[in-house]
């Protein structure tokens, strides 16, 4: 796996070497490439920033939800999902204010965030438990955070340091985005983020070479004394092609730093029809993602199994979205779906309140919860999700979304009507022995679905 890795990383650099070094005048990235259409890009052709000046340009976002599972769990609780956190209620999931700073060839960005994704995002990082300062709630309120220097040679080069949204996965952390809301497996258990040095380099118009060293998947701290290795190849050859590859090495494993991760994200964007000025179909694009990765060393053994060495615990998963745009782009029809198999079930995310895992001597991140998921070695994890929505975009700062989403899991992982908090859905009610509820557990099914609307605004 390692050598297949090394090979994609190295078909991509052989393309950038053959590339013309770009010496024209203009040094803007990407400069008049169509990138409007995108999944997991900004769809505005004309951004209308508030508070700018020559230093600073200002972005306000909202993104509310309401959602409704038909299982209507007791406690209202959302289970398996980084997009959502409440069941049949109308939530903020994310309110995004701040700016991007510039000086001569200083350079920074800060987005100050607040909402449920405050929390939900920040729950699924395991690594402050590891030494003080309650890290997720140092860092809850911030989406994106840093600074750095842009250096004028070919179309730019950037040295960034702090916090970064990740891409890996393709979805954007920001769903006004994404072509759908509730993203497949293969972006809902990938990293939204990530906290170290970027450096960003564009050789041409065409091309974007970004290495990272970072301080772990989805962490805002180190899980053992390494830190995080990978980068980002984003080639745009034309308006209507986008291809890009994430990569990723690291030790993730609290506790066994013996133990190596290794991820590839790998994505096709095409754009296959467009009439932008027709009131009937005005464009048609899709998106395809796949990810191959494996986790080895410290009793688990990659994509085989040894009895020497440890099971196999490794992840594949694919999703694939098409999308058609109606009446100048201010309608979209979204169907696409994917599937994804864990065994390890090292990035599926855990099931929502009292199902966390338990404190484990063998795992000291894990520590919440009385009726812990099982991620052990040799745990079996696989599911699929199919979705589609419509969208009405009456301008380019709003998105009103209708979405229907379908998702399976091949093991009780969902919540049921019965919800995973407790067995009246408060967090003050006490079950156990001792208790009126003494054989309580959390409701589990294998499967859910579920309506979102979901109102997108940006500026």
């Amino acid at each position: 796996m390692k050598k297949l890795l090394l090979v994609v990383f190295g078909l991509f650099i052989i393309v950038s070497s053959f590339a013309q070094v770009d010496t024209a005048k203009s040094k803007t990235p990407f400069e008049g490439l169509d990138q409007t259409w995108y999944n997991g890009g900004d769809r505005r052709t004309s951004p209308t920033p508030f508070l700018e000046s020559k230093y600073f340009t200002g972005t306000m976002m909202l993104d509310a939800n309401y959602t409704y599972s038909f299982t209507n769990p007791i406690d209202n609780t959302v289970v398996g999902s980084t997009a959502l956190g409440r069941d049949n209620e109308t939530q903020v999931a994310l309110a995004v204010l701040g700016g991007e700073f510039n000086y001569k060839n200083a350079r920074g960005k800060l987005f100050f965030q607040m909402g449920t994704n405050s929390t939900v995002i920040p729950r699924d990082d395991y690594s402050p438990y590891r030494g003080q300062y309650q890290l997720p709630n140092v860092y809850r309120y911030l989406a994106e955070a840093y600074a750095g220097y842009h250096f004028d040679k070919w179309r730019g080069i950037n040295v960034d340091m702090g916090l970064f949204v990740s891409y890996i996965g393709l979805n954007s952390y920001y769903q006004v985005e994404n072509w759908e809301y509730q993203a497949s497996y293969t972006s809902d258990n990938t990293p939204w983020f990530f906290n170290g040095v970027r450096i960003q380099i564009f050789p041409t118009k065409h091309l974007k070479i970004e290495p990272w060293i970072i301080n772990g998947w989805q962490s805002y701290a180190k899980y053992n004394n390494m830190p995080g290795l990978g980068g980002n190849i984003t080639w745009i050859p034309n308006n209507n092609v986008k291809l890009l590859t994430n990569d990723y090495w690291g030790t993730d494993t609290g506790g066994v730093p013996s133990r190596e991760r290794v991820h590839s994200d790998n994505s096709l964007l095409v754009r296959y029809f467009n009439e932008p000025q027709s009131k009937g179909i005005s464009q048609v694009a899709f998106s395809l993602t796949g990810d191959i990765g494996f986790e080895k060393g410290g009793g688990v053994n990659g994509f085989k199994s040894d009895p020497v060495k440890g099971p196999a615990q490794y992840f594949v998963s694919w999703m694939f979205y098409n999308r058609v745009w109606f009446n100048q782009n201010k309608f979209a029809w979204t169907i696409g779906g994917g599937y994804i198999n864990n065994p390890g079930r090292y990035l599926v995310l855990y099931p929502t309140g009292d199902a966390s895992p338990l404190p484990n001597p063998k795992n000291p991140t894990q520590t919440e919860g009385t009726h812990p998921f099982d991620t052990s070695p040799g745990s079996q994890f696989s599911g699929f999700d199919y979705s589609t929505n419509i969208d009405w975009m009456p301008n380019q700062s709003l998105t009103w979304r209708i979405e229907y989403v379908h998702r399976y899991a091949s093991v009780p992982y969902f919540a049921g009507h019965g919800g995973v908090t407790s067995p009246t859905g408060y967090t003050t009610t006490a079950f156990g022995p001792g208790t009126p509820y003494p054989n309580w557990a959390p409701d589990l099914a294998h499967l859910e679905d579920r309506v979102i609307f979901a109102m997108l605004f940006r500026i």
